[in-house]
């Protein structure tokens, strides 16, 4: 087994392609396994994320034996070898790609909706699969984005087999592949986890990229060193030792404390997404957390915003004070449901210089009156479906007089766990985070 799923497998491919980062590249996901691992590379080199939308012409009498495949504009790759061998004449492959022609048209309308392609003239193509078998699939992807007008088409896979790059002769100027096994047999026996994908998680994935540019997002390219810190702490706050995980990248530009709503920040699966995204970035973060397991099963406790507030002010100062590897590093913070509150009421303080907050399905509201005392920049993230604390937010962010924006992330609810958009979650705040930090040295 390589890889655990799709996205790590994309990670560690943005990390081999990371010289591309900043030549004008533009990456081309195969739906619909290619797209999570191109969603992952495209995140990485900053860089624009499509799909080029291909369809396998199977033969006839054993669909599952590819003879070749076809591309949106007209582009057709045919395997001659199979053609011959199986005995399929020129009308029965003429058949075929009429047949297959009318769903790729379908599907290429489907991932986009009434968007144009992402233009090709002239930059780097990566077309990105989740591995390689037989390469029609590739090598007719290629001759697409050539007709498109691509300066330079890079195939980029983890997997294929050992002849990769004799399969791609001719249709691709590089082959990038992380692992040729020499009894390459299937990908998905490279994979723990190769559970099909879904249109929606397609669609979701290439909203969020659209999101991401659309806010003009900057997070810096795959390739921070490996962290000077990352541990186990315990931080000294309210007459407490609060448990929690401190990771600081080598020259971080920032540590970012984080306020779940319930309290355990070191434990929550979102906050540990969002912060592997920071510390890619360059971001150095603690998950700590803010109550204690008796108090945190009091609701009371959870909803306690001067409570909050405390400990994240006393987590503040030990970062500043009290941990060597944190000493005179901007500090910021990001908060979720009333943590966000936590994070807001503490940011009054003035003595805590604090540089940038960043709320995901906050509960501004609640410290409603201490709104217009937070000087720090302020994000707010809300999901399109979480009506009424968009309304809640939409009101707190009128009393905000400090930096701010509001951003509506389409298709999420309250907790973010439709594909894709707790990571444009976390791409916008390690955006806002870099730009403020950046500011404040």
């Amino acid at each position: 087994m390589l890889f655990n799923d799709r996205s790590e497998a994309g990670r560690r491919l943005a990390t081999r392609l990371r010289g591309l980062a900043g030549e004008g590249v533009v990456v081309l996901g195969l739906p619909r396994g290619g797209v999570p691992v191109a969603a992952e590379v495209a995140e990485a080199l900053g860089a624009p994320l499509d799909v080029i939308v291909v369809r396998k012409l199977g033969v006839p009498f054993q669909p599952e034996l590819a003879m070749g495949a076809i591309g949106e504009g007209g582009a057709a790759v045919l395997d001659d070898a199979v053609c011959r061998r199986a005995g399929i004449s020129a009308g029965a492959v003429a058949e075929a790609e009429q047949r297959e022609r009318g769903e790729l048209a379908e599907r290429a309308r489907r991932y986009r909706g009434d968007r144009r392609p992402v233009a090709l003239e002239g930059r780097v193509a990566v077309v990105v699969d989740d591995g390689m078998a037989t390469g029609s699939s590739a090598r007719v992807a290629c001759e697409e984005a050539r007709r498109r007008g691509a300066g330079r088409v890079v195939v980029a896979v983890p997997v294929g087999p050992p002849d990769i790059e004799v399969a791609m002769a001719g249709a691709a100027d590089e082959v990038v592949c992380l692992a040729t096994p020499e009894h390459f047999f299937a990908v998905g026996q490279y994979y723990r986890d190769f559970s099909q994908v879904s249109d929606e998680e397609v669609i979701a994935l290439l909203g969020a990229a659209r999101l991401r540019a659309e806010q003009g997002l900057a997070v810096p390219p795959v390739g921070v060193p490996a962290g000077e810190v990352d541990g186990d702490v315990a931080v000294e706050a309210d007459g407490h030792l609060l448990p929690g995980r401190l990771v600081v990248p080598e020259d971080a530009v920032g540590v970012v404390a984080f306020a779940h709503g319930s309290g355990s920040s070191r434990h929550s699966p979102r906050n540990r997404l969002v912060a592997a995204t920071l510390e890619r970035a360059g971001v150095a973060t603690l998950l700590f957390d803010l109550l204690t397991p008796e108090e945190e099963a009091d609701r009371a406790t959870v909803f306690d915003i001067e409570l909050l507030a405390r400990r994240l002010t006393d987590a503040t100062r030990w970062l500043a004070e009290g941990c060597d590897a944190t000493a005179g590093l901007p500090v910021g913070y990001f908060g979720a449901s009333t943590g966000a509150a936590g994070a807001l009421l503490a940011a009054t303080d003035p003595a805590l210089q604090v540089a940038a907050i960043v709320s995901r399905g906050g509960r501004p509201d609640l410290v409603s009156g201490s709104l217009a005392e937070v000087t720090a920049p302020t994000l707010l993230v809300i999901g399109s479906r979480d009506e009424e604390v968009l309304e809640r937010n939409l009101k707190a962010q009128a009393e905000l007089t400090c930096t701010n924006r509001l951003v509506v992330v389409p298709g999420a609810a309250h907790l973010f766990d439709e594909p894709g958009t707790l990571q444009a979650v976390a791409d916008l705040a390690a955006e806002w985070f870099w730009r403020y930090f950046a500011n404040s040295r």
